[in-house]
């Protein structure tokens, strides 16, 4: 891969990212935001972006102080947005992913935090990005497919995806969603069923049991709670409460989510939360009665939707 003729940058070496001085490293990440704004339109090979990606894999390894591993962490995070090609952004999210799945293992309990942090930061950068592509169905796709696939942190079939992954994406996944949605809550309304699609087949199909209890305590049960509690005039009167909620009326309410969302198609504008909530019931029922879908899955998402279904019944 070449940059263009105009290009005032070239793509920092991974040794120049991983260097052991601050000066040189923080350089390196200014010269990349600079080479990826100016050369969005320019494909990173495949076994160039991996090198990329593990220079700044370690680039954060070497970061050592709370403030400067949060604001390199919100930078990382940033350049996902600073490519203003859709196609090339995707390509440097499969790029964190892959290296992140086979860097994990390597991580020493006192860096865990904060990589879990440059996680989370990225799940919402991905978010922002689909936002600002009107949650384009081929994109949110091809999001789904880097999570999803050989080498994502969601393949239940890929023995080198580290569980730990698994976890905290099930953790956060629900709760950056629901940031960016709070953020745009006029824009394009989210396709609720596409974009937690990856989430649905990893429930059906991983072969981990804590796995599984963990996407159903932290995802279907919270967001499935959230779409059937209330109604119109208790969204009414929500719409008039103080903007600051605690951590736990955020996480039962998702109020950004059933606000601006649909369940597939966002053309038809966004979907009621009682629609909501029957669209969510009904695919767990697909996902459930699906034949690729693992025996000991399938009894536990039954169970889920008969308790989801008859709770929802009884309001």
């Amino acid at each position: 891969m070449a940059a263009t003729a105009s290009s005032s940058t070239s793509l920092p070496l991974g040794k120049v990212l991983a260097s052991t001085d601050k000066k040189t490293r923080d350089r390196a990440i200014k010269n990349l935001s600079e080479f990826l704004s100016e050369n969005s339109e320019n494909e990173i090979s495949e076994p160039e972006m991996n090198k990329l990606w593990k220079g700044v894999f370690y680039c954060f390894w070497m970061s050592d102080k709370p403030l400067v591993q949060q604001a390199l962490a919100s930078e990382l995070a940033e350049l996902v947005l600073t490519i203003t090609s859709s196609i090339a952004s995707i390509a440097f999210l499969r790029g964190f992913w892959h290296t992140l799945v086979r860097e994990w293992s390597g991580i020493d309990q006192l860096r865990l935090d904060k990589y879990y942090m440059l996680v989370r930061r990225f799940v919402n950068a991905s978010f922002r990005l689909l936002a600002r592509a009107k949650w384009d169905a081929g994109l949110c796709r091809d999001y789904n497919a880097i999570l999803a696939n050989p080498g994502g942190p969601l393949c239940p079939t890929d023995v080198k995806a580290p569980l730990g992954l698994s976890y905290h994406l099930a953790d956060i996944y629900l709760d950056e969603l629901n940031k960016v949605l709070e953020s745009t809550p006029q824009g394009t309304p989210a396709p609720i069923l596409l974009i937690l699609d990856s989430l649905f087949s990893f429930s059906a199909q991983t072969t981990s049991k804590v796995a599984f209890k963990r996407l159903q305590t932290t995802v279907w049960e919270p967001l499935l709670r959230s779409l059937s509690s209330g109604d119109a005039e208790d969204e009414e009167e929500e719409e008039e409460r103080p903007r600051k909620r605690t951590r736990l009326e955020k996480d039962d309410e998702l109020s950004g989510l059933y606000r601006s969302s649909c369940l597939l198609e966002p053309s038809k504008g966004r979907s009621d939360k009682q629609a909501l909530g029957k669209g969510v019931r009904r695919k767990l029922f697909e996902i459930a009665s699906s034949p690729g879908t693992r025996d000991s899955n399938r009894k536990k998402l039954y169970t889920l939707w008969k308790e989801e279904a008859s709770e929802s019944d009884d309001e």
